[in-house]
């Protein structure tokens, strides 16, 4: 057991404007499980590296362990080569029977050791670098989002394998897996960094609890405080008023005042000055307590969403179907049922390569779709497979490699509402700097906000998402969720985040 201090951690990328972090401290000890959560754009990713040694930076890190870091690096040419062949750049200190043991416990066929690298699914291919990153001991283990890509099946076996394990640092927006695995959260909250025991579910209620807490205490200063205000401006417009009695008055009316008055009136004018100069202290003492109440307070706007209601009930209208594609031997199923009607929000679930992005291929196939990644020509099918006519489709593809140039260029080829489009992005924790990059230059989970806000502010009868949540951080993933419970649009999704399917999916096939 050792610990890892950061003390006073300061980092900033080469012209930004801001630094991502600014005089960070804190310690975790290398045999916990630590969660690592924060917003899209925090600084996750960046913090692995700085541990890593990728940067300069100010501030110390101290630590006595060796890190590793997952994903390793794969160039086109390694992927003409095999994972044992790969691991010795990887880890040139492990042997391939440590890394067997590993696959092993991954429920990994050995097999796969020695296959093309390319050959290798995205769920082989990660179990196969968590094998090789956990071959080895006494390393503190750096795992960014290990189950982006992955099916139900491949995130269950790495759930259970992480949980038993010890000594990393886990990146995930999955609740799910940050509930089954960790012990400890780190949280990149909005302006500090925390430490806490448990896991996200027990962080999330206690959060919830500090928050509040917080919320009420900004109302009570901010009550406090306008009543302060209230009362010196009561004193201050008093004072002024005696003030001016001083001099000059009618002889008539205030028979029994003489000039010796005017020492009484200025002592009693300084005492009511007094009393404002008092007040505007305790103001003052009322908004240092309320600075920095609701700095990390997460604010999860409300999203808006615009669904359109076809005349038909059922959208698409599945029976006894098969499909495959034209140049290979088997189907992808067979003898398929299902229904999509207006108001259904239905989760197509399975493992990877068994045909579900490929159903969304056809219907927007045979709805005329003609947006990104729509062609499936060589696509065959038997059965009954329908799809309404006139159906207005919003579709978010899993791909994002596709984006580049500006956002306002971005916004005239799909004929979006800029300043709307905008909002919503905003409305997603988009900063405004983020408004004048090039989209290739953000990161994947920036990339996936600027699909999800297009759909969003799309009508649409139907909203087809296809694992629109990889890379989507926690409290984006929480907003989108109060969406569609809220306004209830008729989807068909695919997606392998258990909890967001627990949340809004009508129907399971």
């Amino acid at each position: 057991m050792a610990q890892i201090q950061v003390n006073n951690l300061t980092f900033g990328y080469e012209g930004s404007f801001d630094n991502v972090f600014s005089g960070i401290s804190f310690g975790i000890d290398t045999d916990w499980k630590l969660g690592l959560i924060g917003r899209n754009g925090k600084g996750k990713t960046t913090l692995l590296n700085l541990l890593m040694g990728k940067y300069e930076y100010k501030g110390n890190i101290v630590s006595s362990t060796h890190f590793d870091y997952f994903p390793y690096s794969v160039t086109p040419e390694d992927n003409e080569k095999t994972a044992s062949e790969l691991m010795e750049k990887w880890k040139p200190d492990i042997e391939s029977w440590q890394v067997l043991i590993q696959m092993d416990l991954l429920k990994m066929d050995p097999e796969c050791l020695y296959r093309p690298f390319k050959t290798l699914s995205f769920g082989e291919r990660t179990r196969v670098m968590l094998a090789v990153l956990f071959a080895s001991e006494n390393e503190f283990l750096l795992i960014d989002e290990p189950t982006n890509h992955l099916d139900t099946a491949a995130r269950d076996i790495v759930k259970k394998y992480l949980a038993s394990k010890k000594g990393f640092i886990l990146v995930s927006h999955d609740r799910d897996l940050l509930d089954g695995v960790c012990d400890h959260m780190l949280v990149l909250n909005r302006e500090t960094i925390e430490v806490q025991s448990g896991n996200f579910s027990s962080w999330w209620e206690n959060k919830e609890k500090t928050d509040a807490f917080k919320k009420a205490e900004n109302e009570k200063h901010l009550k406090e405080i306008g009543k302060l205000k209230a009362a010196a401006d009561r004193a201050e417009r008093w004072a002024e008023k005696n003030e001016n009695t001083k001099i000059g008055f009618y002889t008539i009316k205030e028979h029994d005042r003489c000039l010796s008055t005017r020492s009484y009136i200025g002592a009693k004018t300084k005492k009511m000055q007094s009393r404002v100069k008092s007040f505007e202290a305790r103001i003052d003492r009322e908004i240092e307590e309320k600075t920095g109440l609701l700095q990390d307070i997460e604010i999860v706007r409300d999203l808006k969403l615009t669904p359109l209601k076809h005349h038909k009930e059922v959208l698409i209208n599945a029976a006894d179907f098969s499909l495959k594609y034209a140049d290979a031997e088997q189907n992808l199923f067979e003898n398929m049922r299902f229904q999509v009607k207006n108001g259904d929000r239905v989760v197509i679930s399975g493992e990877n390569g068994y045909g579900k992005s490929s159903i969304i291929k056809l219907i927007l196939e045979k709805a005329g779709y003609t947006g990104v990644n729509s062609q499936s020509s060589n696509l065959i099918y038997s059965g009954t497979f329908e799809v309404a006519s006139g159906i207005i489709i919003s579709y978010i593809s899993q791909d994002t490699s596709f984006l580049s140039g500006s956002l306002e260029n971005f916004c005239k080829e799909k004929n979006l509402d800029r300043s709307l489009f905008l909002a919503v992005l905003r409305q997603l924790d988009f900063s405004r700097e983020q408004f004048a990059k090039d989209m290739k230059d953000f990161s994947e989970g920036k990339k996936k906000k600027v699909l999800i806000s297009a759909s969003l502010i799309t009508p649409a009868h139907l909203y087809i998402w296809d694992e629109p949540l990889n890379y989507i951080d926690v409290f984006s993933r929480m907003q989108i969720e109060n969406l569609i419970l809220r306004y209830e649009p008729t989807m068909l999704l695919v997606e392998h985040d258990i909890r967001f399917r627990e949340k809004v999916a009508t129907e399971i096939y």
